[in-house]
């Protein structure tokens, strides 16, 4: 009997103040849409980054020095823990690869091989550009290292740029998700006010406050679901029409973790929870205020 009871005055919250139960669902809708779109692009542009880091090489071109010194230099590097792999390159492979880029106008220096041996190391993806820079600085002490290249401006404005959408991200979906439980807030203060006798009459009888809160949690829950479903469909149709047909390069972006459950899960339990906590407050709250607690 109870949860019957508060499954119907739940529902029935709705048709007390429609108005403000729409607002709030489509408040809570929006702010999980905004949520969702900015996961799956925040997730791809981390994915991007991770991809470019890993292309990330850092060139050490070298002096005339033998063998021994070449062994003792590789050993080094590999030491590092920011050093996933070093490649050797020797003066005749150098001049393989400049001829292949160059063509024929490589032709024009003939046999001359003016170019160095190098080593070509290939970083972690998630090493940083400030580790990569000092370990440049470390390397161009070498003795028998000539000179040492990476592209650090690069690296270091794709950490600023990722870094910079991640925190516009949170901010933002944060900023709308707390618009959000205001209004659902707000919709259960009035359920609270339009009740507010039959509310003081259940007290009389005995009523206890947990009793009395559980339909106006309920239907905070209810309105945190509909949004889900709302935000969900609302992805859906955004992903898959509106999107690829404005910007198809953007239709092949994935999804976080490879699958579509796992942004689909996450509105769904993050609607329950605003829809929960909002709720729950307001009804703590306001019932307190009435003087009936």
């Amino acid at each position: 009997m109870s949860a019957f009871y508060v499954v119907k005055e739940g529902i029935a919250g709705f048709k007390r103040a429609r108005f403000a139960a729409f607002s709030s669902i489509t408040a809570i809708a929006l702010s999980l849409l905004l949520l969702a779109v900015l996961a799956r692009v925040s997730f791809n542009a981390y994915e991007l980054a991770d991809s470019i880091r890993a292309d990330v090489q850092v060139e050490i071109y070298l002096q005339d020095i033998d063998e021994n010194r070449k062994n003792s230099i590789r050993q080094s590097l590999l030491e590092y823990s920011i050093v996933q792999e070093v490649e050797f390159v020797s003066r005749e492979q150098a001049m393989e690869i400049f001829r292949a880029d160059f063509g024929v106008e490589s032709e024009l220096l003939g046999n001359v091989n003016f170019l160095p041996a190098s080593f070509k190391v290939i970083t972690t993806p998630e090493a940083r550009a400030s580790e990569i820079q000092e370990l440049v600085s470390e390397v161009r002490s070498y003795r028998g290292v000539e000179e040492v290249t990476f592209n650090q401006r690069g690296l270091e404005l794709l950490e600023e740029r990722l870094r910079v959408l991640i925190i516009v991200g949170i901010l933002l979906g944060a900023f709308i998700g707390l618009i959000a439980m205001i209004l659902v807030y707000n919709t259960i203060r009035l359920t609270i006010y339009s009740k507010k006798d039959l509310i003081k009459a259940m007290k009389l009888v005995g009523a206890t406050n947990s009793f009395i809160k559980r339909p106006f949690m309920f239907e905070g829950v209810l309105q945190g679901l509909i949004a889900s479903g709302v935000a969900i469909l609302g992805m859906w149709a955004l992903f898959q029409y509106v999107i690829p047909r404005y910007l198809p390069q953007a239709g092949v972006i994935s999804w976080p973790f490879g699958e579509w459950y796992f942004l689909t899960g996450a509105l769904i339990v993050l609607g329950l929870i605003m829809g929960y906590f909002s709720s729950r407050l307001a009804a703590k709250k306001f019932i307190r205020e009435t003087g009936i607690s």
